[in-house]
C-alpha cells in the first residue's frame, strides 16, 4: 500500500515538471521562449508603423498648408512672378490694379503767354503761372518793344505747351507767388518733358535766379552752356543780325528798352532797386541782367565799375556767377 502511494506521487510530479529554459511566465500565462520574441516583434512594428503614419499625416498637412500659402499669393499678385513683386510698380490684386507710384493732378494749358508764362485751368479757376528758373525775351510787355527772338520763343513754348496737360511742381526754395500774384512752379508734360529745362536746352530762354537759388539751377546752367557752346536758338551766330534792339552778344542779350540803354559801353553795370527796397546790381553775365530795367526817376542807375556800385550803397546780385 505504501509502495501504491509513492509511485502515484513521482507520477503526478513527472507530469507538472516544468523547464525553464524554454519557457518563460508572463503573470499567470506560460509562453514559450519563441512565442514572446514573435509578441515583441510584432508589438515593435505597429509602433513603428504607428510613428510612420503620424509623420505623413503631418507631411502632408504640412504640404497642404505651403499649397494654400501658394494659392492664397497667386490669388493676390496673379499675373507677377513672386520675385518681381517688391520692384512692380503695379499690383494684381482680385482684378483691382493699384497704381504705387506717385498720383499726380495734370492740368490743362489754356493760354501761352510767352515763353516763361502760361494760363492754366485749375478746377474752375485759371491761374497765372510763372515758370520757375527760366526767363525768355519780351513780346508781351507793354512798356517794352518785342525784344529779340522773342516771337521765336513764343513759338516754340505754343508748340510745347499749348493745349498740353501738364503737372504744376513746387520748389520749397521758392515763394508760392511772385509780386504780382502768378504761380511759382515747375511744368511737366504728361509724357515726361520737363518744360522750364527743355526750353533752355533748345536755346530759346535763359536760365533765370531770382535772388535764392532754385532747385534745379545746377542743371538749367548747364543746360545754357550746352545751348552757347553749340549756338542753338538765340544762341545761334547773328539770330539778331539787323536788330537795333534787344541784340544777343557773345555774352548775355541786352536789354530791348531803348530809354534803357547804358550811358556809355564802359557803364553797362545795371543798379536796380528791388520791391524791397534793396539796391542790387547786375553785372553783364549775372542770370537776370536781360531782365533788370533802369528806372532813372526811380533812383536806379548805371555803374562803370563794381567799386563804384558798391562805393554808393548797392550790393551784387545773388545770381552772378
Amino acid at each position: 500500500m505504501f509502495g501504491a502511494i509513492i509511485i502515484l506521487l513521482a507520477v503526478f510530479l513527472t507530469i507538472n515538471k516544468q523547464t525553464p529554459t524554454n519557457k518563460k511566465v508572463l503573470g499567470e500565462k506560460v509562453v514559450s521562449g519563441s512565442s514572446f520574441a514573435n509578441s515583441v516583434s510584432v508589438t515593435t512594428s505597429a509602433k513603428e508603423a504607428a510613428t510612420a503614419d503620424k509623420q505623413e499625416n503631418r507631411n502632408a498637412e504640412n504640404t497642404e498648408e505651403k499649397e494654400e500659402k501658394v494659392k492664397a499669393k497667386n490669388i493676390q499678385y496673379p499675373n507677377i512672378p513672386i520675385s518681381n513683386i517688391k520692384n512692380a510698380d503695379t499690383v494684381e490684386n482680385s482684378g483691382i490694379t493699384k497704381n504705387l507710384k506717385e498720383e499726380r493732378d495734370y492740368f490743362l494749358v489754356t493760354k501761352v503767354v510767352d515763353g516763361d508764362t502760361i494760363d492754366v485751368m485749375i478746377g474752375t479757376t485759371t491761374e497765372r503761372v510763372r515758370l520757375i528758373g527760366i526767363n525768355t525775351p519780351e513780346t508781351v510787355d507793354p512798356r517794352k518793344p518785342v525784344e529779340c527772338f522773342g516771337r521765336e520763343a513764343s513759338a516754340k513754348a505754343h508748340e510745347l505747351l499749348e493745349n498740353k496737360k501738364i503737372y504744376l511742381e513746387t520748389d520749397e526754395t521758392q515763394d508760392n507767388r511772385d509780386k504780382y500774384g502768378r504761380l511759382l512752379r515747375y511744368a511737366r508734360r504728361e509724357d515726361g518733358l520737363f518744360y522750364n529745362l527743355e526750353i533752355i536746352k533748345q536755346g530759346y530762354a535763359y536760365e533765370y535766379t531770382y535772388q535764392i537759388p532754385y532747385k534745379y539751377q545746377t542743371e538749367f546752367k548747364a543746360a545754357q552752356v550746352l545751348a552757347r557752346e553749340n549756338k542753338l536758338g538765340l544762341w545761334a551766330d547773328n539770330a539778331c543780325a539787323g536788330s537795333t534792339v534787344g541784340a544777343v552778344t557773345s555774352d548775355v542779350a541786352a536789354t530791348s528798352d531803348v530809354s534803357n540803354a547804358a550811358p556809355n559801353s564802359n557803364c553797362n553795370i545795371k543798379g536796380n532797386i528791388n520791391s524791397k527796397g534793396e539796391k542790387i546790381y547786375h553785372l553783364l553775365n549775372c542770370g537776370s541782367y536781360a531782365k533788370t530795367v533802369i528806372n532813372i526817376e526811380q533812383g536806379e542807375r548805371w555803374f562803370c565799375a563794381e567799386s563804384e556800385a558798391q562805393a554808393a550803397g548797392w550790393r551784387r546780385a545773388q545770381n552772378c556767377p
